[in-house]
């Protein structure tokens, strides 16, 4: 994303009859959106002077971009979204969020309608439909989120639905008192039946969509998870090992990027490292076929474990594994060796 501005572009001979906002795309980490809004808004300034995004370059001028795109601010707006909640009462709701759905909003690109392509669809909105009240702490955005899921997890959600009870989780959640259990399905086999990874996290700097356990500094931020191996399976697609994954916080991407950082990737997750498809070894005939694959990640919140925030009784639910992880596991069983 653009950070320090102005910024300065010369345009080379060998760019002379390219538009302008596809020369900028070309240059600058954003969409051809952002900067069809940055030149809208006269943030683009070519040789000292506002110009369209239709401009064909000649070659040797000097581009200014002057800062960011001014944007309204974005607001969740309810959507009529099935929910499957687990639990209701005054002052909470816990949902077992289906794989697919985002948590909120975030900074997406806007479509030349001006709608956020990312404010649709998201579990908030579908609180919004279903909840008359939600905790305002979050913001207009983030309107009862105490904590979140990655979009391709599914499973346990706990939602605040009053000020107090969001703070009093919040709280739990700071102090690691809320009990959380994972089920993954990684590559590979452990070395070991049980195991924990203490690796502080950060954001990667050059895939900023990635984490990372390999940069250290002001950025990296504590991370432990456990995990405890349930089921070894060695299959003609590879060898997978099913573990259940407890974390005592909640990084951003955390059970993902541990596991990958340890050699075992969850399956699924080509961001970490997991490969699209796995093809059947040779010679190794299955009912399941010669590939398989998954299009979300194998990774699920299966339990939670939490302190009623007005009556101070304990709250423990679970959600079984959802129909599409049941029946990729029950392939891989197919193909057992």
């Amino acid at each position: 994303m653009l950070e320090q501005f102005p910024i300065t572009i010369c345009v080379a001979p060998d760019d002379a009859g390219k538009r302008l906002d596809q020369f900028l795309v070309g240059h600058l980490d954003v969409s051809r959106a952002r900067v069809q809004e940055l030149i809208s808004q006269q943030k683009v300034l070519v040789n000292d002077s506002p110009a369209k995004v239709s401009l064909k370059l000649r070659g040797g001028e000097r581009i200014s971009i002057l800062g960011s795109a001014e944007r309204p601010p974005l607001r969740a707006v309810a959507e009529d979204i099935p929910l499957d909640i687990v639990y209701e009462d005054d002052d909470l709701a816990i949902i077992n969020k289906a794989a697919g759905m985002m948590v909120h909003a975030g900074a997406g690109a806007i479509d030349p309608n001006g709608e956020d392509q990312r404010n649709r669809g998201t579990l908030v909105n579908a609180l919004l439909h279903h909840f008359s009240t939600l905790s305002a702490v979050g913001g207009e955005l983030r309107p009862g989120i105490v904590h979140r899921l990655d979009k391709e997890t599914s499973g346990l959600i706990i939602v605040a639905k009053n000020d107090d009870a969001h703070r009093k989780l919040a709280a739990q959640f700071a102090q690691r008192e809320v009990k959380k259990t994972y089920i993954a399905l990684v590559h590979g086999w452990p070395k070991k039946d049980r195991g924990t990874i203490n690796a502080p996290i950060s954001r990667d700097p050059v895939r900023r969509i990635r984490m990372t356990t390999h940069t250290r500094g002001s950025g990296a931020r504590d991370a432990v998870s456990h995990y405890s191996v349930v089921r070894r399976l060695e299959t003609a697609f590879g060898k997978f090992t099913l573990v259940e994954v407890k974390i005592d916080t909640g990084r951003t991407h955390q059970i993902r990027v541990h596991m990958a950082s340890v050699g075992h990737p969850v399956v699924g997750d080509v961001l970490y490292g997991a490969p699209r498809e796995m093809r059947a070894r040779r010679g190794r005939a299955t009912d399941s076929g010669a590939a398989i694959s998954l299009l979300r990640n194998f990774l699920h919140a299966a339990q939670l474990e939490l302190i009623h925030p007005r009556s101070g009784e304990k709250i423990s639910l679970d959600s079984p594994l959802p129909p599409d992880l049941h029946g990729f596991l029950a392939r891989l069983e197919k193909g057992r060796i």
